[in-house]
Protein backbone atom coordinates (compact mmCIF):
# COMPACT_ATOMS: atom_id res chain seq x y z
CA UNK A 1 0.00 0.00 0.00
CA UNK A 2 1.03 3.69 -0.41
CA UNK A 3 1.76 5.99 2.62
CA UNK A 4 1.65 9.42 3.00
CA UNK A 5 3.61 11.26 5.76
CA UNK A 6 3.36 15.01 4.94
CA UNK A 7 5.55 17.43 5.88
CA UNK A 8 4.69 20.55 7.07
CA UNK A 9 4.66 23.94 4.64
CA UNK A 10 6.26 25.82 7.82
CA UNK A 11 9.00 23.66 7.60
CA UNK A 12 11.45 23.79 9.52
CA UNK A 13 9.23 24.77 12.15
CA UNK A 14 11.77 25.28 14.72
CA UNK A 15 15.02 27.50 13.60
CA UNK A 16 18.45 28.67 14.82
CA UNK A 17 19.34 31.71 16.54
CA UNK A 18 17.61 34.46 19.00
CA UNK A 19 19.18 33.20 21.86
CA UNK A 20 23.54 32.81 22.03
CA UNK A 21 23.47 28.95 22.71
CA UNK A 22 21.22 28.27 19.75
CA UNK A 23 22.49 30.37 17.31
CA UNK A 24 24.17 27.89 14.93
CA UNK A 25 21.60 24.83 15.56
CA UNK A 26 18.77 23.08 16.66
CA UNK A 27 17.48 19.58 15.99
CA UNK A 28 16.51 16.19 17.25
CA UNK A 29 14.42 16.74 19.54
CA UNK A 30 12.30 15.53 22.57
CA UNK A 31 8.18 16.05 22.42
CA UNK A 32 5.65 15.14 24.64
CA UNK A 33 2.05 16.23 24.39
CA UNK A 34 -0.95 16.65 27.19
CA UNK A 35 -3.82 18.42 27.79
CA UNK A 36 -3.63 20.11 24.26
CA UNK A 37 -0.23 21.32 25.17
CA UNK A 38 3.39 20.21 23.35
CA UNK A 39 6.57 20.21 24.90
CA UNK A 40 9.55 20.13 23.21
CA UNK A 41 13.04 19.59 24.31
CA UNK A 42 15.25 20.87 21.90
CA UNK A 43 19.50 20.06 21.03
CA UNK A 44 21.00 23.15 20.63
CA UNK A 45 24.25 24.84 19.69
CA UNK A 46 25.50 28.01 19.91
CA UNK A 47 28.72 27.62 17.95
CA UNK A 48 30.83 25.68 16.17
CA UNK A 49 34.17 25.74 18.16
CA UNK A 50 33.43 24.35 20.96
CA UNK A 51 30.32 22.78 19.55
CA UNK A 52 28.77 22.46 23.02
CA UNK A 53 24.80 21.40 23.09
CA UNK A 54 22.22 22.14 25.49
CA UNK A 55 18.31 21.40 25.74
CA UNK A 56 16.25 24.39 25.18
CA UNK A 57 12.26 23.93 26.60
CA UNK A 58 9.44 25.13 24.17
CA UNK A 59 5.59 25.00 23.94
CA UNK A 60 3.17 25.06 21.49
CA UNK A 61 -0.39 24.58 21.47
CA UNK A 62 -0.52 23.70 17.63
CA UNK A 63 2.48 21.87 17.76
CA UNK A 64 3.50 24.23 14.82
CA UNK A 65 4.70 27.42 16.06
CA UNK A 66 6.96 27.18 19.13
CA UNK A 67 7.92 29.48 22.07
CA UNK A 68 10.51 28.98 24.59
CA UNK A 69 10.18 29.44 28.14
CA UNK A 70 12.95 30.93 29.25
CA UNK A 71 16.16 32.56 27.64
CA UNK A 72 18.48 29.96 29.19
CA UNK A 73 18.74 26.14 28.52
CA UNK A 74 16.17 23.86 29.95
CA UNK A 75 18.87 21.67 30.81
CA UNK A 76 22.80 21.56 30.10
CA UNK A 77 25.72 18.65 30.85
CA UNK A 78 26.59 20.43 34.31
CA UNK A 79 23.73 18.68 35.48
CA UNK A 80 24.77 15.51 35.59
CA UNK A 81 28.52 16.53 36.40
CA UNK A 82 30.10 17.39 32.98
CA UNK A 83 30.81 21.11 32.98
CA UNK A 84 32.07 21.53 29.59
CA UNK A 85 29.95 18.43 28.27
CA UNK A 86 27.65 18.73 25.42
CA UNK A 87 24.35 16.78 26.17
CA UNK A 88 22.43 15.48 23.02
CA UNK A 89 19.26 13.78 21.84
CA UNK A 90 17.01 13.43 24.35
CA UNK A 91 13.51 11.45 23.94
CA UNK A 92 10.85 11.60 26.58
CA UNK A 93 8.43 9.55 28.08
CA UNK A 94 5.88 9.62 31.24
CA UNK A 95 5.55 6.31 33.28
CA UNK A 96 2.96 6.66 36.48
CA UNK A 97 3.78 10.64 37.39
CA UNK A 98 7.26 10.15 35.79
CA UNK A 99 9.10 12.24 32.95
CA UNK A 100 11.64 10.09 32.17
CA UNK A 101 14.51 11.63 29.74
CA UNK A 102 17.36 9.47 28.16
CA UNK A 103 20.17 11.41 26.50
CA UNK A 104 23.21 10.91 24.80
CA UNK A 105 26.30 12.90 26.40
CA UNK A 106 30.41 14.01 25.29
CA UNK A 107 31.53 15.00 28.48
CA UNK A 108 33.74 17.49 26.85
CA UNK A 109 32.25 19.30 23.69
CA UNK A 110 34.41 19.25 20.91
CA UNK A 111 35.54 21.41 18.05
CA UNK A 112 34.09 20.89 14.43
CA UNK A 113 34.65 22.11 10.76
CA UNK A 114 32.41 21.81 8.37
CA UNK A 115 32.34 20.29 5.19
CA UNK A 116 29.41 20.54 3.40
CA UNK A 117 29.25 17.53 1.61
CA UNK A 118 29.54 15.01 4.34
CA UNK A 119 30.01 14.00 8.44
CA UNK A 120 32.09 16.95 10.02
CA UNK A 121 35.53 17.15 10.75
CA UNK A 122 35.95 16.84 14.82
CA UNK A 123 38.51 17.77 16.85
CA UNK A 124 39.47 18.34 20.67
CA UNK A 125 38.61 20.98 22.42
CA UNK A 126 41.48 22.32 25.17
CA UNK A 127 39.87 22.11 28.68
CA UNK A 128 41.04 22.03 32.10
CA UNK A 129 41.78 18.32 33.16
CA UNK A 130 41.12 16.68 30.02
CA UNK A 131 43.88 14.89 28.30
CA UNK A 132 42.70 16.01 24.87
CA UNK A 133 42.44 12.17 24.08
CA UNK A 134 39.70 11.41 22.01
CA UNK A 135 39.64 7.74 24.01
CA UNK A 136 38.40 10.15 27.33
CA UNK A 137 35.52 11.53 25.26
CA UNK A 138 33.31 9.05 24.16
CA UNK A 139 29.40 9.05 24.26
CA UNK A 140 27.99 7.99 27.13
CA UNK A 141 24.08 7.41 27.73
CA UNK A 142 22.02 8.57 30.34
CA UNK A 143 18.21 8.90 32.03
CA UNK A 144 16.94 11.81 33.67
CA UNK A 145 13.37 12.04 35.99
CA UNK A 146 11.40 15.28 36.50
CA UNK A 147 8.18 15.43 38.06
CA UNK A 148 7.11 19.02 36.18
CA UNK A 149 9.48 18.90 33.41
CA UNK A 150 11.38 21.93 34.99
CA UNK A 151 13.49 20.67 37.80
CA UNK A 152 15.59 17.64 36.93
CA UNK A 153 17.19 14.88 38.16
CA UNK A 154 20.00 12.78 37.04
CA UNK A 155 19.06 9.38 37.80
CA UNK A 156 21.96 7.27 35.86
CA UNK A 157 24.14 6.33 33.17
CA UNK A 158 23.19 3.31 31.13
CA UNK A 159 26.71 2.81 29.30
CA UNK A 160 30.10 4.97 30.43
CA UNK A 161 32.86 5.48 27.42
CA UNK A 162 33.61 2.24 26.21
CA UNK A 163 30.81 1.71 24.06
CA UNK A 164 29.10 3.90 21.65
CA UNK A 165 25.70 3.33 22.83
CA UNK A 166 23.86 6.16 21.40
CA UNK A 167 19.79 6.04 20.45
CA UNK A 168 18.85 4.78 24.03
CA UNK A 169 14.46 5.22 24.09
CA UNK A 170 12.48 4.02 27.10
CA UNK A 171 9.30 1.79 25.90
CA UNK A 172 6.21 4.62 27.40
CA UNK A 173 5.47 1.93 29.86
CA UNK A 174 6.68 -0.56 31.85
CA UNK A 175 6.67 -4.30 30.17
CA UNK A 176 6.22 -7.22 32.25
CA UNK A 177 6.55 -4.98 35.29
CA UNK A 178 10.24 -3.95 34.14
CA UNK A 179 10.96 -0.28 32.91
CA UNK A 180 12.48 -1.48 28.63
CA UNK A 181 14.99 0.38 26.81
CA UNK A 182 15.93 0.11 22.92
CA UNK A 183 19.56 0.92 22.57
CA UNK A 184 22.49 0.80 20.00
CA UNK A 185 25.65 -0.36 21.68
CA UNK A 186 28.49 -0.95 19.39
CA UNK A 187 32.34 -0.43 19.37
CA UNK A 188 34.03 2.74 19.20
CA UNK A 189 36.69 3.35 16.47
CA UNK A 190 39.55 4.07 18.87
CA UNK A 191 38.91 1.90 21.50
CA UNK A 192 39.34 -1.61 23.07
CA UNK A 193 35.82 -2.87 22.61
CA UNK A 194 35.31 -4.46 19.47
CA UNK A 195 31.63 -5.74 18.22
CA UNK A 196 31.45 -8.73 15.63
CA UNK A 197 28.24 -7.76 14.27
CA UNK A 198 27.33 -4.02 12.35
CA UNK A 199 25.29 -1.73 14.92
CA UNK A 200 21.83 -2.43 15.21
CA UNK A 201 18.71 -1.82 17.91
CA UNK A 202 18.63 -4.19 21.07
CA UNK A 203 16.59 -4.18 24.14
CA UNK A 204 17.44 -4.24 27.74
CA UNK A 205 15.14 -4.77 30.97
CA UNK A 206 15.31 -2.92 34.50
CA UNK A 207 13.94 -2.66 37.80
CA UNK A 208 15.14 0.38 38.66
CA UNK A 209 16.45 2.56 35.60
CA UNK A 210 19.90 1.80 37.11
CA UNK A 211 20.87 -1.61 36.55
CA UNK A 212 19.95 -3.03 33.38
CA UNK A 213 19.92 -6.67 31.39
CA UNK A 214 22.27 -7.60 28.90
CA UNK A 215 21.14 -6.23 25.45
CA UNK A 216 18.94 -8.65 23.27
CA UNK A 217 18.80 -8.59 19.77
CA UNK A 218 16.24 -6.91 18.27
CA UNK A 219 16.99 -6.35 14.08
CA UNK A 220 20.64 -5.84 12.74
CA UNK A 221 21.00 -3.65 9.16
CA UNK A 222 19.03 -5.61 6.24
CA UNK A 223 18.78 -3.06 4.01
CA UNK A 224 21.42 -1.31 1.69
CA UNK A 225 19.65 2.14 2.90
CA UNK A 226 20.24 1.09 6.28
CA UNK A 227 23.78 0.74 5.62
CA UNK A 228 26.73 -0.04 8.23
CA UNK A 229 24.01 0.95 11.56
CA UNK A 230 20.81 1.60 12.25
CA UNK A 231 19.27 2.71 15.14
CA UNK A 232 16.17 3.54 17.28
CA UNK A 233 14.09 7.17 16.29
CA UNK A 234 11.31 7.80 18.49
CA UNK A 235 9.73 6.41 21.44
CA UNK A 236 7.47 3.48 20.55
CA UNK A 237 3.95 3.88 20.65
CA UNK A 238 1.42 0.85 21.32
CA UNK A 239 -1.10 -0.19 18.78
CA UNK A 240 -3.60 -3.10 18.94
CA UNK A 241 -1.19 -4.87 16.55
CA UNK A 242 2.34 -4.31 19.27
CA UNK A 243 4.86 -1.98 19.50
CA UNK A 244 5.07 0.85 16.59
CA UNK A 245 8.23 1.39 16.44
CA UNK A 246 10.24 3.88 14.09
CA UNK A 247 13.97 3.61 13.27
CA UNK A 248 17.08 5.08 11.45
CA UNK A 249 19.40 4.16 9.15
CA UNK A 250 22.32 5.46 7.84
CA UNK A 251 23.45 4.75 4.26
CA UNK A 252 27.48 5.81 3.42
CA UNK A 253 27.17 7.19 0.03
CA UNK A 254 30.60 8.08 -0.72
CA UNK A 255 33.19 7.12 2.01
CA UNK A 256 35.59 9.02 0.32
CA UNK A 257 33.78 12.35 0.91
CA UNK A 258 32.66 10.81 4.27
CA UNK A 259 28.63 12.02 2.77
CA UNK A 260 26.06 9.86 4.52
CA UNK A 261 21.97 9.80 4.53
CA UNK A 262 19.69 9.35 7.45
CA UNK A 263 16.10 7.68 7.15
CA UNK A 264 13.51 6.69 8.18
CA UNK A 265 11.61 3.59 8.25
CA UNK A 266 9.51 1.44 10.81
CA UNK A 267 8.43 -1.81 12.62
CA UNK A 268 6.32 -3.73 14.61
CA UNK A 269 7.32 -4.94 18.19
CA UNK A 270 5.27 -7.57 19.66
CA UNK A 271 3.45 -5.94 23.00
CA UNK A 272 4.95 -8.87 25.84
CA UNK A 273 8.12 -9.49 24.17
CA UNK A 274 9.77 -6.44 21.84
CA UNK A 275 12.60 -9.15 20.96
CA UNK A 276 10.00 -10.55 18.47
CA UNK A 277 9.26 -8.48 15.57
CA UNK A 278 6.09 -9.00 13.97
CA UNK A 279 6.28 -6.45 10.77
CA UNK A 280 9.62 -4.45 9.01
CA UNK A 281 9.06 -2.37 6.57
CA UNK A 282 12.22 -3.01 3.54
CA UNK A 283 12.15 0.81 2.07
CA UNK A 284 12.42 4.16 4.36
CA UNK A 285 9.14 5.94 5.26
CA UNK A 286 10.71 9.51 5.25
CA UNK A 287 14.19 10.76 3.51
CA UNK A 288 15.78 13.94 2.84
CA UNK A 289 13.74 15.45 0.27
CA UNK A 290 13.36 18.98 0.38
CA UNK A 291 16.41 21.57 0.70
CA UNK A 292 16.56 21.94 4.79
CA UNK A 293 16.90 18.07 4.74
CA UNK A 294 19.45 18.11 2.14
CA UNK A 295 21.87 21.03 2.92
CA UNK A 296 22.27 22.81 6.63
CA UNK A 297 24.91 23.60 8.76
CA UNK A 298 26.49 20.61 10.03
CA UNK A 299 25.77 17.02 8.76
CA UNK A 300 23.84 17.44 5.02
CA UNK A 301 21.58 14.83 3.90
CA UNK A 302 19.55 13.90 7.17
CA UNK A 303 15.90 13.43 8.40
CA UNK A 304 16.33 12.07 12.13
CA UNK A 305 13.11 11.81 13.88
CA UNK A 306 13.30 11.89 17.27
CA UNK A 307 9.68 12.70 18.75
CA UNK A 308 6.17 10.99 17.92
CA UNK A 309 3.20 11.76 19.55
CA UNK A 310 -0.49 11.33 18.87
CA UNK A 311 -2.43 13.91 18.94
CA UNK A 312 -6.28 12.43 18.35
CA UNK A 313 -5.25 9.88 16.05
CA UNK A 314 -2.63 11.90 13.81
CA UNK A 315 0.93 10.85 14.51
CA UNK A 316 3.01 14.43 14.39
CA UNK A 317 6.51 13.30 14.44
CA UNK A 318 9.30 16.35 14.90
CA UNK A 319 12.78 15.14 13.33
CA UNK A 320 16.50 16.69 12.79
CA UNK A 321 17.03 18.02 9.14
CA UNK A 322 20.68 18.25 8.32
CA UNK A 323 21.43 18.47 12.78
CA UNK A 324 20.58 22.25 11.72
CA UNK A 325 16.81 22.56 12.44
CA UNK A 326 13.85 20.56 13.09
CA UNK A 327 10.75 19.65 10.90
CA UNK A 328 7.39 18.52 11.31
CA UNK A 329 5.89 15.42 9.32
CA UNK A 330 1.95 13.94 9.77
CA UNK A 331 0.38 11.32 9.37
CA UNK A 332 -3.19 9.13 10.86
CA UNK A 333 -2.19 6.37 12.53
CA UNK A 334 -4.09 4.20 11.55
CA UNK A 335 -2.28 4.98 7.70
CA UNK A 336 0.47 4.36 9.26
CA UNK A 337 0.15 1.18 11.24
CA UNK A 338 -1.73 -0.76 8.48
CA UNK A 339 1.25 -0.07 6.42
CA UNK A 340 3.81 -1.49 8.54
CA UNK A 341 1.72 -4.40 8.97
CA UNK A 342 1.22 -5.04 5.16
CA UNK A 343 4.77 -5.29 5.53
CA UNK A 344 4.54 -8.29 8.21
CA UNK A 345 7.51 -11.07 7.97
Amino acid sequence: MTLTIKKHDKNPVVRPGELPWRMVATMNPAVIYENGKFTMFERAAGSLQPFQCFLGKLESTDGVNWKHTSDKPAITAELVGFKYGSIQDPRIVKIDDDYLMTFALRPYSYDTNTTGYGVPKSFQHKYPGFSGETKDNQSRSGILRSKDMVNWEFVSFITHGEIDDRNNILFPEKINGKYALLRRPSGFVDTAVKFTESPGIKISYSDDLKTWSEPETVILPAYEWEGNRIGGSTPPIRTEYGWLTTYHGVENENLKLNRVCYRMSAMMLDINDPTKVIARCETPLMEPEHYYEKVGVYIPNVVFPTGAVNVNGIIHIYYGCCDTAIGLATVPLIDLVNHVMSCKL
